[in-house]
């Protein structure tokens, strides 16, 4: 009870009923709170991946997981402007080999083993290792005999690149070196997850053709087309004022002058999504390596991490950003051109929902594109990656402790009209 004092009258009151009432300085709203405990951004790519891809894989997502956690393995990207042959020999007394190269030989085996008159179970020993223009010799040599073989050479899918990408063989967990300057001033290799170089095999860029990488930085795909040095011109474009500056900074590491100027290569800064409404049906070949969940970095940095909670909206849209791009690297290309589209996530909804998608808007559109059957590079590859094979259309390169390369989704797609 309360007593208070009313005309000289003391009157007693009675106790208030309910809650005490908080004074303004002690209120505090949840989202001013300070101290509250946060979940990293990892934990939530985790638990997020855990979700989706535990009912993607089944039992093999356990393997992926631990895989996507662990180290990362990488290769090296041969610098062919740079003087790369004491480089070559001092990565092969490492043990490290070019795995285009052998993987295309070890193809060919049972046909080089027919033109130089062994059995195909028994191929010659070291035919793997021969140089392409000794190999050429021989079966010039060899007469009718090896026909058949020197047309597989030269009609192979990839066409044998002068490419050259080391790797360590598989359950090897070497690691190469940082790249050092050479007397030129350039950078001898680049290294990167061997798996991104797929993209770049598939679109199988031709002398001459005009190439359009639509989402280039940070330039380690627009750096291994010049390595082909088949692009009449390079076009490398992307959105972000920052990433484009450091893709100049790659490119000048690792390209010499003379290759940089206008009239071979130009780097872009511009919104790919309207890209066709300037230059459509234009180039030979385009790379749509769109932005991703980026799977693998999600999950190990927390800086720029897409599943931040200031993200959310940004990683919702994400199918429909690489839908747009898709459309527009398909338009900027020319009748009978050519487009890869790749990610570097597991997730159908990024993968082939996106391509089946772009594929069925270009029709309503009037523009008719066919996906091509990447299927060889599973035979191919086999010794370098871990694929996947219940990929609808395109081909997923899995994370897996023998091979820690990806993940890497890619889907060729060819415009008929």
């Amino acid at each position: 009870m309360m007593a208070a004092a009313v005309a000289g009258q003391f009157v007693f009151l009675r106790p208030r009923v309910g809650p005490l009432r908080t004074f303004r300085r002690f209120r505090y709203k949840k989202k001013w709170a300070a101290t509250l405990p946060r979940i990293p951004c990892t934990r939530l790519a985790l638990q997020n991946f855990d979700m989706n891809y535990g009912l993607q894989f089944g039992d093999r997502w356990p393997s992926i997981r631990i895989s996507l956690l662990s180290e990362q393995k990488y290769c090296a990207l041969i610098n062919n402007f740079a003087q790369s042959e004491k480089v070559i020999e001092k990565l092969e007394l490492l043990t490290a080999r070019d795995f285009i190269y052998e993987s295309c030989r070890r193809s060919l085996a049972p046909e080089l083993a027919i033109a130089a008159g062994s059995s195909p179970e028994e191929p010659r020993r070291g035919c793997l290792d021969v140089q392409d223009e000794e190999l050429r010799q021989q079966m010039t040599l060899a007469g009718d005999g090896a026909a058949n073989a020197q047309a597989a050479l030269l009609q192979s899918p990839l066409d044998y690149p002068s490419i050259k990408c080391y790797t360590f063989g598989k359950g090897d967990i070497s690691r190469f070196s940082p790249a050092r300057l050479d007397s030129l001033g350039l950078l001898s290799y680049y290294l990167m997850d061997a798996a991104s170089i797929l993209p770049v095999l598939a679109l199988n860029v031709q002398p001459g053709d005009d190439v359009l990488d639509l989402c280039a930085a940070p330039g380690g795909k627009s750096l291994a087309l010049l390595q082909m040095e088949r692009c009449r011109h390079l076009t490398a474009n992307d959105i972000s004022a920052s990433r484009t500056g450091r893709l100049h900074t790659i490119l000048q590491s690792y390209v010499p002058r003379e290759l940089r100027a206008p009239g071979s290569l130009r780097i872009t800064c511009c919104d790919g999504r309207s890209w066709a409404e300037e230059e459509g049906s234009t180039y030979d070949k385009v790379l749509v390596d769109v932005p991703c969940t980026t799977d693998r970095h999600s999950l190990l940095e927390e800086d720029n991490n897409i599943f931040h909670k200031m993200r959310t909206k940004e990683r919702q849209r994400l199918p429909m950003l690489q839908l747009e791009l898709l459309i527009a690297g398909v338009l900027a290309a020319k009748p009978t051109g050519e487009v890869v589209y790749s990610t570097c996530s597991l997730s159908q909804l990024q993968n082939e929902y996106v391509v089946e998608r772009a594929v069925s808007v270009a029709a309503e559109h009037g523009v008719n594109v066919h996906v091509e059957d990447l299927s060889f590079f599973r035979g191919l590859f086999q010794d370098t990656f871990c694929f996947f094979d219940g990929c609808r259309v395109g081909e997923l390169v899995l994370p897996h402790l023998t091979a820690n390369f990806g993940p890497a989704y890619f889907c060729k797609l060819r415009r008929v009209t």
